[in-house]
């Protein structure tokens, strides 16, 4: 009885190991095919503060932390990143962020992905 425990006790601690290599505990991401370690591993990466993680329709998906629980960081970085590419911000209003540039209007989406990291959905033409 003590071996069958033990050998559960191993395969149990086993799976553990595979669920946190693998950031199998984080919330599923809402863009498909990226799965949570890699869109961490590639904000790591990163010489920046956002990275981008998907190309999904005529949208980008970034990825940035949040940093100190609060979102008000992650918007600064949006900010900085758009705004290096010639767009003027405007507002927020909910989890938007508006730019203007050339009589367009670009919105920067945000989601609290977790308490650590945001996602931001932006149209693939701000560049």
């Amino acid at each position: 009885m003590k071996k069958v425990g033990f050998i559960l006790g191993i395969a149990l601690g086993m799976i553990a190991v595979f669920i946190f290599v693998n950031k199998l505990y984080y919330p599923s991401l809402p863009i498909e095919n990226v799965s949570a370690k890699e869109a961490i591993d590639q904000l790591k990466e990163s010489e920046s503060k956002i990275a981008e993680i998907a190309v999904e329709g005529d949208s980008i998906w970034y990825i940035t932390r949040s940093e100190n629980k609060g979102i008000s960081i992650a918007d600064e970085t949006i900010k900085q990143m758009i705004g290096s590419n010639g767009w003027e911000f405007k507002e927020k209003d909910g989890a938007g962020l508006f730019f203007e540039k050339d009589g367009r209007r670009l919105i920067a989406t945000t989601q609290m992905w977790t308490s650590n990291y945001v996602l931001v959905k932006i149209p693939g033409d701000f560049k």
